[in-house]
């Protein structure tokens, strides 16, 4: 059987492609230089080193989050869990008020995270990187928590939830 041709990418074809990687939800946020909390949904997170401890995300560049990000050097991450989907959905629509009605608290060094979600990060940029339309941030993670549930998975442009194999679970701490 022979494989479909490659072909030169377009934004169409990416999204289509990149679709197919299942990855989780989490809302990114930070407090603009006006003091308003600012917030969007994401699944470019990616634990970059445990020692120290850092995580990356990318965000577009100019949006309200990222111009936030810039001004105040500090990012906090929310990694939802699978019964909050509607939180994901209103942190990626475009424009308003998105915490109005939004269960949320302050990490100690004052960003917004989403109440009950499964992980809060609180970190502060060590360096950014700009690449095409988006810029890279690399946060030092200051301040950690987590409890035990189910995350949000995306897939295809539609939310959903893992489903365990029965597999062993592979030991990858150490």
């Amino acid at each position: 059987m022979k494989a479909a041709p490659f072909a030169s990418p377009d934004t169409a074809a990416m999204r289509r492609c990149m679709g197919r990687f299942t990855t989780g939800v989490a809302v990114v946020t930070a407090v603009d230089a006006s003091g308003e909390p600012q917030g969007m949904t994401i699944n470019s997170l990616t634990s970059i080193s445990v020692d120290p401890c850092v995580l990356l995300v990318s965000l577009t560049v100019g949006t309200r989050t990222s111009n936030a990000l810039d001004a105040a050097g500090r990012f906090a991450v929310s990694i939802l869990g699978v019964r909050q989907e509607a939180v994901a959905r209103r942190f990626a629509t475009r424009g308003g008020a998105r915490f109005d009605g939004v269960d949320h608290e302050l990490t100690d060094s004052g960003i917004p995270v989403i109440q009950d979600a499964l992980v809060h990060a609180d970190c502060r940029v060590e360096q950014t990187a700009d690449i095409g339309d988006h810029r890279i941030y690399f946060g030092e993670v200051d301040c950690l928590r987590d409890r035990a549930g189910t995350g949000l998975a995306f897939h295809g442009g539609r939310f959903g939830e893992f489903r365990d194999l029965g597999s062993a679970e592979i030991p990858w701490w150490y």
